[in-house]
Order: C-alpha cells, then structure tokens, then sequence
C-alpha cells in the first residue's frame, strides 16, 4: 500500500479513537469539575502518559531531529540532563503543591495564586505570563504539524489550511470531550509518539549500517557535531544553565502540567508518576538523537521541511511513514488542546458568577485563544525548538511567585510584583525593545541571577517566621 492509504487507514483509526473517547467523556459532565478537571482522580499510568504528552510534543517528534542534526550531541545535554533534574522538583513541588491546594481549593492555578496573596491582581499576573507565552507554544505545535503535512502532500492543502483544520478539529474535540477526553488522547499520543520515534531512530541505524556507522559519519560531516558548544556555537556555558533552569521550573510556572500535579489521586500516585516521567523522557529523546544523527549525513544543509519530510516519512516504509505522520498529528493535537484548554481553565479560576456562566465564557474564551494560535501558527519561524525554549522561559520568570504562594501562608505581594516585572522584560527582550545579552552576560541568566538574589532570601526569611509563629 502506498503512503496515502497507510495514512487514511491509521488516521482513521485514531480519529474513531477520538470519538469514542470524546463520547465517553462527555456522557460523564455531570458538573464543571468533572469537565474541567476530569474529578480530579487520574491514576499513575494515566497520569504518566497524560503528563508526558503535554510535555513532549510536536517539537520533541519534530524540532529535536532537527536539532540534533544542526548542533549535534549538545541537544541531548539541552533537554535529557534538564529533563532529569525536573524530575527531582516534581517530586518536592507536587507534594507542596497538594498541601496547599487541600487548604484554598484549586480551579486553576491563576486562582490559587489570587487566593493564596489575598489580591485578584496576584492571579491574573499569572494568567498573563501563561498566555502570553503559551500563546505562541501552542502556535509552534501547529506550524510544525502544517510544514510537515505540506510536505507529505504538496497537492492537497497549504499550510494555512492545514493549520485551519488542525485548529478546527481541536476545538470540537475538547469542547464535547472536556479534559478527560484531552486525558484519553493523550495516553494515545504517549504511547504513539514513543514507539513511533523508537521505530524510526533503529530504522536509521539501520540504513547507517549500525551504531558506530552512523557515529562515524555524522562527525565525518562536521566534527563539531560531536562536541559542545555545536557548530553553530549555540550550547555555551550560559546556553545549557539557563535552558536547564527554565525546563526544571516547567511543572511550576506552566499550568498545564502544574494541573496534573493536582489531580492525581493521591500524592503517592503523582510520587511514582514523576519517576515514570524521567524514565518516559530518556526513551523518547534518545532516538530523536538518532534520527539527527542520520539526517545531518544526508540531509546537511537542507531546510528543516525537506529533512523531516525525508527521514519521517519518504526515506521509511509506507506503513512506516504512515504511522509517522498519523503519530505527529496526535502529538501536535493532544499537546494544544492540553494547553489551549489549560488556558481556558486559568481564565474560570478568575471569573465570577453562576457556574453556568462562567462555563460560557470560558468556552468562548478558548474559540478566541484557539483563532490567535492559528494567526500565530501562520506566521511563526521553522525553529521550533528554540521557540519552545522562549516560552519555557518566560513562563519561569513567574517561579519565585508560585514558590512564594505554595510554601507560605501569607506571601508577601512583592514576590508577584518582581516576578511579572522580570517576566516583562524578557517578553520585552523578544520584541527586540531590550538587549538580549548584558555584559557579556545572557538576559535570562542575569533575570535568574535577579530573581534569585531578590527573592530568594525573603523567601527563606519569611518561611522562618512562619514556622517560628506555628510553634509558639
């Protein structure tokens, strides 16, 4: 069979998939909870799949290939290593976090943070950090699902297109579905995006001739790709410590992941999913590694669409290139509608009024977050992974708040203030209003170093009081 009918067969599939899970979900939205938060009681392998499909998407499928075959071994030090140091925060984070919410409640995390400083403003400082860069995150999933389907068809859609209907399946999904449905497609998109990325990485290895073949020839291409700081001299020192700070802080300061954190059904459960997390992450990153690894000996100097319409899908088998693209789609789909909906669910957490009401709005709210994605899907860069890395890090700015607003009882509203300001000069910096790069020193790093200094005593000092003021 060709690649086409590979294509139809598997993504019809998945989209019978789709509905069932979407019709299961929806039969069971006896309330506003239950739509937006599943009742709150996912289970660890459910928990694992979810959490690791809303953190490796379309540009893990996609832009880590990518990366690795520009600036070689280094990628794997970006986002392996910082991956693993993640895994240790879930674990203090997510019982904090769980001790927090049994005392103000949980509706999203904008909410928690507008109950737990005692000021509305608290809340929707958080909810600005997460869309203004979550906004375009989500944006980068669907640009990355339209370059690559374009190239699969050249004759059927443009990119625009595709990134319409990207947007227009996504919503129908998860307004019928709500986020147990997101929950049920993205254990699909777990599994999926997993073996699909292991089945193409041997697959290169194999056409390389074997492991040190293909080792040998990368670094035949260019040396520098087997060494930091890369060809391109992009892995410095600075590079590496503030890609690692700002993947570490992502359960804290993205709610989408921050929300699965809290809905596990006992911290015991989110413990083991944590671990199951940092295992899932080795696996699935490890073969992009490979998949670099031949596309910088055949594809050097290709654009980025040209490479991966080759080593996902024309240089495979048909049933192989089929289950490629069909396995990139419901990454790119499972991951904006994680995050798109966990947008919605910041806005309800802000919003007052009947619980009819406020369900309205925030419906109608995610229509209007999902047409900016799509303007911004149109228009967005090919560096895919790069753009992930700018969201994780402005959304880590917001850090020392979340820290502030789970470890003390009455956190000081200054730890909001300082975190928004230094959120809004690296969004600032991206504009091109601020210099990214200080002394010699990168703007993020310095913006940590701020942070840290600022914040970091008055946090500890706070805390102390507190404990003192509990035992007298």
């Amino acid at each position: 069979m060709s690649l086409r009918t590979w294509v139809y067969l598997l993504g019809g599939v998945y989209f019978v998939l789709l509905a069932l899970a979407a019709r299961a979900s929806w039969r069971r939205h006896r309330t506003s909870d239950e739509f937006m938060f599943a009742g709150r009681n996912l289970g660890v392998r459910l928990g694992l799949l979810t959490y690791a499909a809303a953190l490796f998407s379309a540009f893990t499928f996609q832009g880590m290939p990518d990366f690795f075959r520009l600036h070689g071994v280094g990628a794997w030090m970006f986002l392996a290593v910082s991956d693993g140091m993640m895994v240790l925060l879930i674990v203090a984070f997510g019982r904090a976090i769980r001790q927090r919410v049994r005392e103000l409640g949980f509706n999203g995390v904008a909410g928690l943070m507008s109950s737990a400083y005692g000021w509305r403003a608290a809340g929707w400082m958080m909810f600005a950090s997460s869309f203004i860069f979550l906004v375009p995150y989500v944006a980068i999933q669907i640009r990355g699902i339209s370059i690559f389907l374009r190239s699969a068809f050249p004759d059927l859609l443009t990119p625009a297109q595709w990134a319409a209907l990207i947007v227009l399946i996504m919503l129908t999904f998860s307004e019928i579905g709500g986020f147990r449905a997101i929950v049920f497609a993205d254990a699909i998109q777990g599994l999926s995006l997993l073996l699909i990325l292991w089945a193409i990485g041997l697959a290169c290895v194999r056409a390389a001739g074997g492991w040190a073949p293909l080792w040998d020839g990368m670094l035949a291409v260019d040396p520098a790709l087997g060494s930091v700081p890369g060809p391109r001299g992009l892995f410095t020192v600075q590079f590496l410590l503030a890609s690692a700070i700002a993947i570490v802080m992502i359960p804290v300061t993205q709610p989408q992941l921050t929300t699965r954190l809290v809905v596990m059904k006992s911290t015991a459960a989110m413990h083991r999913m944590a671990v199951a997390v940092g295992v899932f992450a080795i696996l699935v990153i490890f073969p992009t590694a490979l998949i670099g690894a031949l596309g910088a000996v055949r594809y050097a100097g290709a654009p980025t669409d040209r490479f991966l319409a080759g080593a996902l899908l024309h240089d495979r088998a048909p049933w192989l290139g089929g289950l490629a693209l069909v396995g990139l789609f419901a990454a790119g789909l499972s991951t904006t509608n994680a995050q798109l909906f966990a947008l919605g669910a910041e806005l309800r957490s802000m919003l007052r009024g009947t619980d009819r009401a406020v369900m309205m709005a925030t419906r109608a709210a995610i229509l209007v977050f999902a047409l900016v994605v799509f303007g911004f899907s149109v228009v967005m860069s090919d560096q895919l992974v790069l753009l992930a890395r700018t969201s994780f890090t402005g959304t880590s700015m917001m850090a020392p708040m979340v820290f502030g607003a789970v470890a003390l009882r009455r956190p000081p509203r200054a730890l909001a203030v300082i975190s928004t300001a230094a959120m809004l000069v690296f969004f600032a910096a991206q504009l091109g209003l601020v210099t990214g790069v200080v002394r010699g020193v990168r703007l993020d790093l310095l913006l940590y170093l701020v942070l840290a200094i600022s914040t970091g005593p008055a946090l500890l000092l706070a805390r102390r009081r507190e404990a003192a003021a509990g035992a007298g």
